[in-house]
């Protein structure tokens, strides 16, 4: 019998072994596409076989692809450890990590997101895509500080995520800013939906950008990292095309320019990298990261956007690359940017009146009363 340890939430089962790993996962009732299964330090194909005596962990991550016949490495013709069915390939470790390392290359150069002279606020929340940017722009000598919000969306969950960013830079001798938002703004985000009525993913992701881009311009970085990927991406496009929110259709770019109002440069340098692959990147670099989802994450709209790319992309892999790069090459050019000016509370450039998060506060202090 085989153990089998399932994550998020976490659970053990016992299976019949030996069995090749894509029929465990069917056995599950588990997406091939949206899971890591891991042996010790190894990760399986689905072609592997898992023994009698083995111990198996199976990560979940939103999406992904992978693929039965290529496990050979595309690159130099080893045993392939990670099959990427977009690109119809498999990677060893170290031609994978290459791969991840020449994708973040090409999408700094070709959208010119950074220079070797410029000062970059990494934003790290201890998951494994900001954990990963963080590492990749190390490995690629950029002058990179961390920035981790202790948000408070639960008394267990922001600790540790703070823990595993805090270690992460003490393990590479890299600098980590902490902002608690309970010590400098006097809330948690699990106060916000109560008195503004806002979605507490909606309050928190605008606290986040908010508190993220003012720390950059007051400290004087020329350039913010973010570690939004594919996924990520290509959610947030669906969701404001079903909207038709022009204004945010506007913003969404892989880079974000410095204006003279005070937005620091913003850039997604993971943009062409699917979850899953900055799952693998973090795993096989062996970062350690915090697997559980956020606890207040349920009924989150984006993840039901990415379940719904996730079918899409199940029947035709690229599906995901094809819809955010077409927009951006064919449809973002034609949409019109929306003049910005500085918020009269905050000073953080805003299309509106009053910037969204300073009106947020404002409801919360009156109401909070």
């Amino acid at each position: 019998m085989a153990r089998i340890v399932l994550r998020n939430p976490r659970r053990e089962v016992t299976i019949d072994a030996p069995k090749r790993v894509k029929v465990v996962l069917r056995e599950l009732d588990l997406d091939p596409d949206a899971v890591l299964v891991i042996r010790g330090e190894d990760l399986l194909t689905r072609e592997d076989v898992i023994g009698s005596d083995d111990d198996i962990e199976i990560r979940p991550v939103i999406s992904g692809g992978a693929v039965g016949t290529h496990t050979k490495c595309r690159r130099c013709g080893g045993r392939g450890v990670i099959e990427l069915r977009r690109h119809n390939a498999a990677f060893c470790k170290e031609c994978f990590l290459h791969f991840f390392r020449e994708q973040v290359k090409r999408a700094v150069e070709h959208e010119q997101m950074l220079d070797r002279t410029d000062r970059v606020l990494v934003a790290v929340s201890g998951g494994k895509d900001s954990l990963a940017l963080w590492d990749v722009l190390i490995e690629l000598g950029y002058d990179t500080t961390g920035y981790h919000i202790v948000l408070w969306t639960d008394e267990e969950y922001a600790p540790e995520s703070l823990r595993y960013t805090q270690a992460f830079a003490d393990e590479r001798g890299v600098k980590l800013i902490v902002c608690d938002i309970r010590e400098e703004l006097g809330f948690t985000i699990p106060e916000l939906p109560k008195t503004t009525g806002r979605p507490t993913c909606g309050a928190c992701g605008l606290t986040k950008r908010h508190q993220i881009s003012k720390a950059a311009y007051d400290l004087g970085f020329d350039v913010v990292a973010i570690g939004h990927n594919l996924d990520d991406e290509a959610a947030v496009l669906l969701g404001n095309v079903l909207r038709w929110d022009t204004d945010y259709l506007a913003r969404q770019a892989p880079v974000l320019p410095a204006t003279d109002e005070g937005f620091v440069k913003k850039v997604k340098p993971l943009f062409r990298l699917s979850e899953r692959e900055t799952a693998a990147y973090a795993f096989l670099k062996k970062i350690d990261y915090q697997v559980e989802e956020c606890p207040l994450v349920a009924g989150n709209t984006q993840l039901k956007y990415k379940a719904a790319l996730d079918l899409l992309e199940r029947d035709a892999p690229g599906t995901k690359a094809a819809f955010y790069l077409t927009f951006l090459d064919r449809a973002k050019p034609a949409i019109a940017k929306p003049e910005m000016h500085p918020c009269p509370a905050c000073g953080m450039p805003t299309p509106g009146e009053t910037c969204a998060f300073c009106k947020m506060t404002q409801v919360h202090i009156k109401r909070k009363r």
